[in-house]
């Protein structure tokens, strides 16, 4: 266990500055970094899905995840570029918000689709969220959002119900499938959908929403 958390940590620790390196970067870095997570997202898919016909949905949900999160990113409207960040900072602060209130506090199970998951972990990975859009908001320099608002904190509880139910959602593919990670390629962590699934659910719903309320 101790080992498997140390390969965690260590492969969290290069892969996060990695990851900002091309996303703060932009244009063709980004696409490049983008187009790379794309092709391996659906290898992996194709991987839990072989045994059923999910495959095709899965692959135009993905295409339609990616673009979304292309268009977040590369266009010029700032408010788009918010969203961006504000679901990578959501996403992350979910997943762990919700890793580390389950080990502490443990309690009653979520569901029987991911058996890890608790209802302790729920309400960490709204906590932690809350707590780190704050404090990476405060400290930068993205003046479009000046205030933590009620309208603000129910779009943060959105974004992390709505990567929670991605999370929950491969989850259940891969239990149908009967495998524990998407693939091995983060040591520590399995495959790459099993870091970012709750993202490719956050960032379509996240656009719509910027979109239909600018």
């Amino acid at each position: 266990m101790k080992k498997e958390f140390i390969k965690r940590l260590l492969s969290t620790i290069l892969l996060i500055p990695l990851a900002l390196y091309f996303i703060l970067k932009g244009s063709y870095f980004f696409t490049f970094f983008l187009l790379v997570c794309f092709l391996i997202s659906i290898y992996e898919w194709s991987r839990i899905t072989k045994k059923n016909n999910f495959f095709p949905v899965g692959f135009i949900f993905l295409v339609l995840s990616f673009l979304a999160a292309n268009i977040l990113r590369v266009s010029n409207n700032d408010d788009y570029y918010t969203t961006f960040l504000v679901v990578i900072i959501i996403c992350i602060s979910t997943d762990i918000g919700g890793y580390i209130f389950g080990k502490l506090f443990k309690g009653p199970k979520l569901t029987k689709i991911s058996p890890n998951k608790t209802y302790a972990g729920v309400i960490g990975s709204y906590l932690l969220s809350i707590i780190n859009f704050f404090i990476f908001f405060k400290f930068s320099d993205l003046h479009n959002i000046n205030n933590l608002t009620v309208e603000i904190i129910i779009f943060i509880i959105l974004i992390s119900t709505v990567s929670q139910i991605g999370d929950l959602v491969i989850s259940y593919f891969k239990r149908k499938s009967n495998i524990k990670n998407t693939g091995n390629i983060i040591p520590g962590h399995g495959g790459l959908l099993d870091r970012i699934d709750g993202m490719i659910f956050a960032f379509p719903f996240a656009y719509c929403v910027t979109y239909f309320l600018k």
